[in-house]
């Protein structure tokens, strides 16, 4: 038994490095695939995406994903603490209600280390993965920066059934390149976040259709904040 255990803990100390190169690597190649494509591949829903460079993404979208998932994005260190307080002091009723219209502390950082290097899931597998979660957050914000972080989440986030990435989305939503993206058509994409499954950008759901036109009132506000600028700009 206990050779076990230490042939355990040596195969676990062997992953955890291989993730840490892992992540370094990834400072300048997109991840060649993730837990959430291949769980995808493996529900039937196929796997569409098209990795594209960061000049290549147009700032609608980006606009589009800081007004909807983390306009304090520029501003954090990849935790938005002050949300996550206040989620743990809601009452169950209140989260509830919440995450029923899609709010959530889960900032973009977040979001990326957990697409690139952990799993989607709910339940207990949900709370196993944030001790990894916080940790994954932390390297990329110290390794990638801002910019690659944004480059890397907007290939990488699932934004339909088997679909990855903007490129993807926008070829399948609205037959185009993601440079070619309006801001309407950005802002609804961005709109069927966090269950692109449940809520549809086409046949558009009812979700969809309330959300993308307050996501592009947002998009204005966000775009006069200076380290916004400063991030499109690069």
């Amino acid at each position: 038994m206990k050779k076990f255990f230490q042939k355990l803990f040596r195969t676990i100390l062997y992953l955890f490095a291989a993730s840490l190169l892992y992540l370094v690597i990834c400072k300048w190649v997109l991840p060649p695939i993730t837990l959430t494509q291949i769980g995808a591949l493996i529900e039937g829903h196929g796997l569409k995406r098209d990795y594209i460079s960061w000049d290549k993404i147009p700032d609608n979208i980006k606009l589009a994903v800081i007004a909807s998932e983390d306009q304090l994005f520029m501003q954090h260190n990849g935790f938005d603490w002050k949300s996550i307080e206040k989620s743990m002091d809601d009452k169950p009723s209140r989260k509830k209600r919440k995450r029923a219209k899609g709010a959530g502390a889960s900032t973009i950082s977040q979001q990326t280390a957990k697409n690139v290097f952990l799993w989607q899931g709910q339940g207990a597998w949900k709370y196993i993965r944030k001790a990894p979660e916080f940790f994954y957050t932390a390297c990329i914000e110290l390794v990638w920066g801002k910019k690659r972080i944004m480059e890397v989440y907007l290939n990488v986030i699932e934004m339909g059934p088997g679909v990855f990435g903007i490129e993807a989305a926008a070829q399948e939503y609205f037959n185009k390149p993601a440079r070619k993206l309006t801001k309407a058509e950005a802002a609804m994409i961005v709109a069927s976040l966090p269950n692109p499954k449940k809520f549809t950008v086409k046949p558009m759901s009812r979700r969809v259709k309330w959300r993308y036109p307050q996501i592009m009132r947002q998009m204005n506000n966000v775009d006069d904040f200076p380290q916004v600028r400063k991030l499109l700009k690069d």
